[in-house]
C-alpha cells in the first residue's frame, strides 16, 4: 500500500497520461469485446446457393518463382468447385522463372482453369489488367506468397450470396505457424510471434468491429474480394499511390456508398516478418498509404465538428493525435528527472501504464480465442501464445515510433514501394550527425581563431 499511495500522491500531472490508454483503448476494448462475443454467439447460419457462381481469383506475380506453385496448390485445395473458378496470374515483368512455376502447376493441377497474362510493371497495373480478364461474378485478389485456408473461397462466396448489400470484403490475414516455429534467433522469433498475435487481434477483433459499424478502414491488399459489377464502377486500382488497397476501400464505401466488410472465417496465410528491417519498411509504407488516401477523402470533410458523425475524422484523430503521447513519455522522462521527479515515481508510472496496455491485450486475447473455435489447430497455437500479452505493448510501442518516422519521411521524401531499411536509415542518420558535429567544431575553431 505504501508504494501505491506514494505513486498516487507524488506523480502529479504525470499520472494523467494513464487516462490516454484508459479512454482511447481500454474502455473501447471492453465494450468491443462484449459486442464481439455477443455477435459471435448469435452468428447467423449461412445458406449455400443452389448453384455456386463463377469466381475469378487474381494472383499478381512478380518474381514469385519460389512461392507461386504453393499458392496455386492452395487454390487447388479449396472446397469450392474447381469448375467454377478462374485463376488469372498477372505477371508484372518478373525477371525470374515465375512462368516455370505456372507451367508446373498447369501440369500438376489439370482441373484448374489457369491463365497467365503479362502486364505493365506494378501491382496496381497487374490487378487492373487482370480485372478486365475476369469472368467471375466475384473477383478475389490474393498475393502470390501466401496460402488460402481450404474453406476461404467458399466462406467468402457464402457471405456474398447471403447478403446482397455487401459490395466488397477482406479476409483475415495470419502469418504461417510452421514458418514462425522455424524462425532462427530468439529476437526474430519473439518479433514473429508478436506479429502473429497482432494480426490475429487486428483482423479477428479490431476489423470485425469496424466491419459491424461499416467503418472498415482498409481491405487487405493480400486478400480481398469484390462483386465484379461493383468493381467495374470504380476507377480500379490507383497506380499513383502505395495505398491502392485503402484507396479502393474508400472508392467503394465513400464514393459509391456501398458496403465493405470483413469475412473473418476466410483466412489467408502469409510469411512471417523477416526481421526488424522489413517491419520498419512495411509499417512506413502502410503509414504513407493511409496518409495519402486520408488526405484525398478528408478534403471535403476534415472538420472537428464532424468528429462524431465521420469515422475517418475520429480514426485520424485517435491514430495520430492520441498515439503521440506514447512517444512523449520517452522524452518527458528525461525532462521530469531534470525537474526533480524521482526516478522511482517515473518507474511506477511506466509500470502502471504498461499494466493497462497488458490488460487491453488480455481482453483482446480472450475475444479472439472465442472466435477461433472453428479452427481448433489455429486456436490451440494462438492460446499457447498467452505470454505475448506481456510483450505486445513493447512491440506496439516500437510500431508507433516507426509510424511517426513514416509520417516524417512522407513529408520529406518521395513515396516509393522501395523504402530504406532500418540499418540504412540509421547509417544515414549517423552520417548526418557526424557532418553536423564536424561543422560545429569547424565553426567553433574559426570563432576562436577570429578572436
Amino acid at each position: 500500500m505504501y508504494w501505491i499511495n506514494l505513486a498516487l500522491t507524488r506523480m502529479g500531472f504525470w499520472i494523467t497520461w494513464a487516462l490516454i490508454p484508459i479512454v482511447v483503448e481500454i474502455i473501447p476494448a471492453i465494450i468491443s469485446t462484449i459486442k464481439l462475443l455477443r455477435m459471435h454467439k448469435h452468428e447467423a447460419k449461412l445458406t449455400p446457393p443452389g448453384k455456386w457462381p463463377w469466381v475469378t481469383i487474381i494472383v499478381p506475380v512478380y518474381n514469385s518463382e519460389d512461392t507461386l506453385f504453393a499458392c496455386i496448390e492452395s487454390i487447388n485445395n479449396q472446397t469450392y468447385p474447381k469448375n467454377a473458378m478462374q485463376i488469372v496470374l498477372a505477371n508484372n515483368q518478373s525477371t525470374d522463372d515465375s512462368f516455370g512455376a505456372y507451367a508446373r502447376a498447369q501440369n500438376t493441377f489439370p482441373e484448374l482453369i489457369l491463365r497467365y497474362v503479362n502486364t505493365d510493371k506494378g501491382k496496381a497495373r497487374a490487378l487492373n489488367t487482370a480485372i478486365y480478364e475476369s469472368i467471375g461474378t466475384y473477383v478475389i485478389n490474393i498475393d502470390s506468397d501466401g496460402l488460402l485456408e481450404p474453406n476461404a473461397v467458399k466462406n467468402m462466396v457464402l457471405r456474398f450470396e447471403n447478403d446482397l448489400s455487401i459490395a466488397a470484403m477482406t479476409g483475415s490475414i495470419l502469418p504461417k505457424r510452421d514458418m514462425i516455429q522455424n524462425v532462427s534467433g530468439w529476437w526474430h522469433r519473439i518479433l514473429a510471434k508478436n506479429e502473429y498475435y497482432e494480426y490475429a487481434q487486428a483482423f479477428l477483433s479490431g476489423r470485425t468491429m469496424e466491419s459491424s459499424r461499416d467503418q472498415l478502414f482498409t481491405m487487405s491488399g493480400a486478400f480481398s474480394a469484390f462483386r465484379r459489377e461493383i468493381l467495374m464502377e470504380t476507377f480500379l486500382y490507383d497506380i499513383d499511390t502505395i495505398g491502392e488497397d485503402t484507396d479502393m476501400t474508400f472508392q467503394i464505401r465513400t464514393r459509391l456508398g456501398k458496403k465493405v466488410v470483413i469475412c473473418a472465417d476466410a483466412i489467408f496465410y502469409v510469411e512471417p516478418i523477416s526481421g526488424l528491417s522489413e517491419l520498419y519498411r512495411q509499417r512506413q509504407r502502410w503509414q504513407r498509404g493511409e496518409m495519402e488516401v486520408s488526405q484525398t477523402y478528408m478534403s471535403q470533410s476534415a472538420s472537428l465538428k464532424r468528429f462524431f458523425d465521420n469515422f475517418l475524422i475520429r480514426r485520424m484523430m485517435i491514430d495520430h493525435t492520441f498515439s503521440f503521447p506514447r512517444m512523449i513519455w520517452t522524452f518527458a522522462s528525461f525532462v521530469l528527472v531534470v525537474f526533480g521527479y524521482s526516478p522511482l515515481i517515473l518507474g511506477l508510472s511506466y509500470l502502471l501504464i504498461y499494466v493497462l496496455y497488458v490488460f487491453v491485450a488480455v481482453i483482446n486475447y480472450l475475444s479472439v480465442g472465442a472466435i477461433l473455435q472453428k479452427y481448433p489447430t489455429e486456436r490451440q497455437y494462438y492460446m499457447h501464445l498467452w505470454w505475448v500479452t506481456l510483450t505486445l505493448p513493447i512491440y506496439m510501442f516500437i510500431c508507433s515510433w516507426i509510424r511517426l518516422i513514416g509520417i516524417i519521411n512522407a513529408m520529406t521524401t518521395k513515396a516509393s514501394w522501395k523504402m530504406l531499411g532500418f540499418n540504412q536509415e540509421m547509417s544515414q542518420l549517423v552520417s548526418v550527425v557526424r557532418d553536423d558535429i564536424r561543422t560545429i567544431r569547424e565553426q567553433h575553431r574559426r570563432d576562436k581563431e577570429g578572436k
